[in-house]
């Protein structure tokens, strides 16, 4: 696998990434059409490295994305005492690497919650797609809905290469945000190849460094 840049911003430290493997059960036609349309020339991207609002910079002000039973919630609903750590994932139903990570991520919540920060995943599936897989994987975090990609849209994160015939038409470039309980983003990592993830120890310390 090869790492493509990753722009890693925050306010105090810049954390090193590793390759993430592919896991879990993936829809083989899918998988195989976005293999294909990704680059996998290392080449670094301006475009990828400031999508998204800087560190310093508030979220949009009308966050909203539904959880699993459907309802709507906003930022004051999932931030912890200090922050919110905020996963920008592809898909849960068919992207082995998202699915990954998001099983992965199980093992930092309650770290980041002793820290004052909860967690949560955001993508465009539909919320029974994301409570299939919450339900199978026993994934306690909160795992949001942005159906339609209104948030995605909104954090000007959408991935530009899949055109509108597409399945993966409206995902997001994989991205995290720390963001405080105001709204303002702490730090963040943004990845030019979905085939890349920061590690959970890189998370942790990205937090820690503020």
């Amino acid at each position: 696998m090869r790492a493509t840049s990753i722009a890693l911003i925050s306010a105090l430290a810049t954390i090193g990434i590793v390759a993430c493997s592919e896991s879990g059960e993936t829809s083989a036609e899918p998988m195989q059409a976005i293999d294909s349309a990704a680059s996998t020339d290392a080449v670094v991207d301006p475009e990828v490295a400031n999508a998204g609002p800087d560190v310093g910079e508030a979220i949009p002000a009308n966050f909203t994305a539904r959880n699993l039973q459907g309802r709507a919630m906003q930022l004051a609903d999932l931030t912890g005492e200090n922050g919110l750590v905020l996963v920008f994932n592809r898909s849960a139903d068919w992207c082995g690497y998202c699915q990954a990570q998001m099983v992965s991520l199980r093992d930092i919540r309650a770290d980041l919650e002793q820290r004052g920060y909860a967690l949560a995943t955001i993508s465009y599936d539909a919320p029974d797609v994301l409570a299939e897989f919450a339900g199978r994987e026993n994934i306690e975090y909160a795992m949001l809905s942005d159906e339609g990609s209104t948030m995605i849209d909104a954090f000007e994160l959408r991935d530009p290469q899949y055109s509108e015939d597409s399945f993966a038409y409206g995902v997001p470039r994989p991205a995290i945000f720390v963001i405080a309980p105001d709204g303002t983003v702490q730090a963040k990592m943004v990845e030019s190849d979905y085939r890349i993830r920061p590690e959970n120890s890189d998370i942790v310390a990205a937090v820690d460094a503020l």
